[in-house]
């Protein structure tokens, strides 16, 4: 983690209930699962989409299709963040004409990530629908995006970061605030 940890936001049960109450959301406002898709931004919203799968599976009995989107070359500031970019896997193993389309991340800050999550989907085709799952929601938008369906949302200052993290990457389930080091 980039940063001083102030404090724990959320504890791996916490965030089984948050994922557990986005796939209900998702299931409900999309009245059943009848051409539904997740697609999970990569790095933690790829395993955040796959637990949103296998938990509306658990309720539904409906294994919904599941892909992971790697937004690298799309970027606007990929210039700046890496000098050798490092592109990973677009893995979507379905076509997403028609369907509605469930964008994952873990958390939405300025909006440029699903700019380009967004530029991505549409070069792939064109679905009937793009919502939005988020497991924090921490302001400060650049764009004008918003999240569908927020696991909380947390008020934060342009000197604090967010860390979701997952036992697939991290060996633990978390949200933690951090404050940027000096």
């Amino acid at each position: 983690m980039e940063g001083i940890v102030k404090s724990q936001l959320m504890d791996a049960q916490d965030l089984r209930r948050v994922i557990t109450r986005i796939a209900h959301e998702i299931v409900e406002k999309n009245q059943g699962t009848q051409e539904l898709a997740l697609i999970g931004i990569r790095r933690r919203g790829a395993p955040l989409a796959e637990r949103i799968q296998q938990t509306i599976f658990e309720f539904e009995q409906v294994e919904v299709p599941l892909g992971v989107l790697d937004i690298t070359l799309y970027r606007d500031d990929l210039t700046f963040v890496h000098e050798q970019a490092i592109v990973r896997e677009t893995r979507i193993p379905f076509n997403i004409e028609g369907k509605t389309v469930i964008l994952v991340d873990d958390v939405l800050f300025t909006g440029r990530t699903i700019r380009s999550a967004l530029d991505a989907v549409i070069d792939l085709g064109r679905p009937q629908k793009i919502q939005l799952a988020v497991v924090i929601d921490r302001g400060h938008r650049e764009l004008p995006i918003r999240a569908d369906y927020v696991g909380k949302n947390v008020p934060t200052s342009q000197k604090e970061i967010i860390a979701v993290c997952v036992k697939e990457i991290d060996d633990i389930d978390a949200v933690m605030l951090l404050e940027k080091e000096a």
